[in-house]
């Protein structure tokens, strides 16, 4: 494939799995708004941020199969649809209970892209280039932190919330016309692909019982709950404890950000000469360090504004070199069913997310000692699971693992 039709393809996916976190990153600094101005409390307005997770981890199911049956494009249609919708929802929102309602639907019409755009890395890309498109993925994604909340707190300061969603279906629209456009239908529709619910248990049965897909999709997802910890929990931290205005939260979500940026690029180059289980090992280790001196500072206090910038930003950069490595191994067994896996390997890492999010939400009270932890144990449990993982395929031999010459060769990259 010719570098000039690459780029343009990685683009449009990474747009459309940008949607996710830039619905819920360009909204954060207007938590404080959104609460007085529908007369509730924070804390509800909280519950619209974890009822898009959970909206967003069972509405990956709900696509597998279809982009399946009907091919890629037609299902990105009907998601994207639903998706301007439920933002008319939000723009309108006379009350809390509508806003979250409204967020729902929002969450099962824009996790469309995330599912979309995994699928159709393993329809587009040789098994040598997963990591890397990955890691390109990330580095389009990761500029939504960055932009998001720094844009978000100025429109709110300045015309109020309910800009922000105007802003997210325009921008939706946007990458709706694109998609038309400019992307290719990777995979045909197959008619054979039943729609009834049994066959579609057993299909995601199948893939949760490959052992490759199972270790390193945990592994990914689990790692990667510590930033829906903090993306739940760095409101009130900075705020509230450390009383930062929204356009100064902004800029600290956006110099977090950058860090992913940085580290999953630095993984598209460390990939030319390192193996990715190595990688995975390495960006573990140096995590788990930083989280236990993580927990230690915040425990005793020690902890001012910029020194909690600074330890955090250390913690999420490991994240770039683990996330992507770990997702191209969980994909890369997968080729008639790529849909499905894409779908099944989403809904863990949102439930996973979702759950660390609410999480953080029982335990505001301390937040900073609280996101500490839970960032921390994620991260320990996560290590452990990749490490069971790996002598478990050992065990069980080349069978349960992606062909003997595909993975040979990403590890090769």
């Amino acid at each position: 494939m010719e570098q000039k039709k690459k780029f343009k393809l990685i683009f449009i996916l990474g747009l459309l799995t940008s949607i996710g976190p830039f619905s819920v990153d360009m909204y954060l600094p207007a938590f404080n708004r959104i609460a007085v101005d529908l007369d509730t409390s924070i804390s509800n307005v909280m519950y619209s941020l974890s009822t898009y997770f959970i909206g967003i981890s069972f509405g990956q199911l709900l696509y597998g199969p279809l982009l399946e049956r009907y091919g890629r494009k037609k299902p990105i249609y009907f998601g994207l649809i639903i998706y301007l919708l439920a933002s008319l929802g939000c723009i309108v929102a006379f009350n809390v209970n509508m806003l979250i309602s409204m967020r729902f639907f929002q969450a099962i019409g824009g996790c469309v892209g995330m599912v979309a755009a995994r699928a159709m890395v393993r329809d587009l890309f040789l098994p040598t280039e997963f990591a890397k498109i990955f890691s390109s993925l990330m580095l389009i994604v990761a500029v939504s932190p960055i932009l998001a909340p720094t844009f978000g707190g100025y429109v709110t300061a300045y015309l109020g919330w309910h800009y922000v969603f105007v802003f997210l279906f325009i921008l939706v629209s946007i990458i709706f016309v694109a998609v038309y456009y400019l992307l290719p239908q990777s995979r045909p529709p197959d008619r054979s692909i039943s729609l009834r619910p049994l066959p579609i248990f057993r299909s995601y049965l199948s893939v949760f019982k490959n052992v490759q897909f199972t270790a390193y999709a945990l592994t990914g997802a689990i790692s990667y709950s510590v930033v829906y910890t903090y993306i739940t929990g760095s409101p009130h931290v900075f705020m509230h404890m450390f009383l930062a205005s929204e356009k100064t939260y902004g800029w600290i979500f956006a110099i977090i950000a950058a860090g992913l940026i940085g580290s999953s690029q630095l993984n598209s180059l460390a990939l030319n000469k390192y193996e990715s289980k190595k990688i995975l090992r390495t960006a573990f280790s140096i995590q788990i360090v930083i989280g236990l001196l993580f927990v230690t500072l915040s425990y005793m206090q020690l902890l001012d504004m910029y020194g909690t910038i600074a330890i955090i930003f250390c913690f999420i950069f490991c994240q770039g070199f683990i996330f992507p490595n770990a997702s191209a191994y969980a994909m890369a067994p997968f080729e008639k069913n790529a849909g499905s896996a894409s779908a099944l390997l989403g809904f863990l890492q949102m439930v996973i997310g979702a759950t660390s999010s609410a999480l953080m939400g029982i335990f505001q009270e301390g937040a900073l000692l609280s996101m500490t932890i839970i960032m921390t144990s994620s991260t320990l449990v996560a290590f452990l699971i990749f490490n069971m993982g790996e002598r478990k395929m050992d065990k069980v031999g080349s069978p349960a693992l992606v062909a003997e010459e595909d993975l040979e060769m990403i590890e090769g990259i």
